[in-house]
Order: C-alpha cells, then structure tokens, then sequence
C-alpha cells in the first residue's frame, strides 16, 4: 500500500559532480509501507513555468519535521520500486489536472 501523495512547496539544493547547484522545487512526497520508504519527486525551479518539466525520483529519510534534505536522498536502483513510483506518479498527474 502506498500512502497517498502530499503536494508540497517545499524546494532543495542539489549539487552535480562539478559542484554547481541548482535548486528543485517538490513536486510531492510519498510513502510506500511495501518498500518502507519515503520518497520525493523533485523539478528544477528553474523549470517551473515551462509546458514539460523533468521529473526526478529518490527515496529519502525524512526529517523529525517531515522535511526533504539534500543529503538524505538516495537514487532508486531497483526497476520494481522505479515501476511503482512511476504509478504513484501517473496517479497524481491524472487526478491534479481534474
């Protein structure tokens, strides 16, 4: 089962190999009692006004305040767990443009 998603505006840096940051608005977080995981999907802010965005998925502990830090994302390896969060996914694409 697989907690529904929680919009948020929340936003977080991320940085590339070279260093350089960028800052991704959250598009929403999740959890899913199957994998015992919480996950984030992210957007770059810079991004925000374009018709298509690229999405990006990691998996996350979450802080004590519910918050999404940069350091405590994990990339998604297992092609089970990716199916899954493209479902959550597709759920929320359909159901935010009613």
């Amino acid at each position: 089962m697989t907690e529904k998603p929680k919009p948020n505006d929340q936003t977080v840096v991320l940085s590339d190999d070279q260093g350089h940051e960028e800052t991704y608005n959250i598009l929403f977080t999740f959890e899913s009692e199957d994998y015992g995981k919480s996950y984030v999907l992210l957007y770059r802010a810079a991004d925000e006004d374009d018709e298509e965005i690229e999405i990006q998925a990691f998996s996350f502990q979450p802080a004590a305040d519910d918050t999404v830090l940069a350091g405590d994302l994990e990339p998604i390896t297992d092609d089970a767990e990716w199916d899954m969060v493209q479902e959550v996914l597709n759920t929320f694409s359909a159901t935010d443009g009613e």
